[in-house]
């Protein structure tokens, strides 16, 4: 479950996050832009199941090329 934080103002008007124990005293308390930036980086679980591995595009076999030496070899045999 997530963790639910209570969003406060600092003394000099900075969004905060506050995380509070059962107790009700505070355990943790971060500033918005950190534990936003944060959030936005992490995938859910939800998201993660719902990404499907990417097939690989198969590759052709490339055909095969006559090399001059096969040529010559022929070239001679015929003579």
């Amino acid at each position: 479950m997530p963790i639910k934080r209570t969003v406060m103002r600092s003394s000099k008007g900075k969004k905060l996050y506050a995380v509070r124990d059962a107790s009700g005293r505070f355990k943790d308390i971060q500033s918005y832009k950190k534990a936003h930036g944060a959030d936005i980086k992490r995938k859910s679980k939800a998201e993660v199941a719902k990404a499907k591995p990417k097939a690989k595009p198969k590759v052709k076999a490339k055909p095969a090329i006559k090399t001059k030496v096969k040529a010559k070899a022929k070239a001679k045999k015929k003579k």
